[in-house]
């Protein structure tokens, strides 16, 4: 197993961690508790579900969330391939080779905050970082670029 030049593991990003989301439903729940209580107490009763609902609703909404925020891409260089494996929310995983030489780099930006990180080689194509924000696309471009220069280069010369 040759070590790799460039390993990197891109991962989407949660914003709310795991004790946040706690506290969070922690106080969705008490204020839907209080309200369901004062709407039982002037006969409103079947709100009382509803509001029960809405807790159920927004704590799968989340772990939804936090299930999507399991997938990741691994992106290592060698000095002979350039290898993507992509893992799913639920565990599968894929994976590509590219001859480092031969592949290339497309950063497309379109109108509007979405670009698309591409690798092109030999009529394949690979969409990679799809779940990054459009800066974090661009710096990991450049940071593949530089590791692929050397290689190309000594292939060149």
């Amino acid at each position: 197993m040759e070590k790799p030049i460039f390993d990197a593991v891109l991962t989407p990003h949660r914003s709310l961690p795991p004790l946040g989301f706690a506290l969070l439903m922690a106080g969705v729940a008490v204020i839907s508790f209080v309200a369901g209580l004062a709407f039982f107490l002037v006969g409103a009763w079947p709100v009382v579900g509803f509001l029960g609902l809405d807790v159920l609703l927004i704590y799968l909404a989340f772990r939804a969330s936090y299930r999507s925020a399991r997938q990741s891409e691994r992106v290592s260089l060698t000095e002979r391939e350039l290898v993507v494996e992509r893992t799913s929310a639920y565990g599968s995983v894929s994976r590509w080779a590219f001859q480092p030489y031969w592949v290339r780099i497309d950063l497309t930006e379109t109108p509007g905050p979405d670009t698309t990180l591409v690798l092109r080689s030999h009529g394949r194509s690979l969409t990679i970082g799809g779940f990054l924000s459009p800066p974090e696309r661009a710096e990991f471009a450049d940071a593949l670029e530089q590791a692929l220069a050397p290689l190309k280069e000594r292939w060149l010369g």
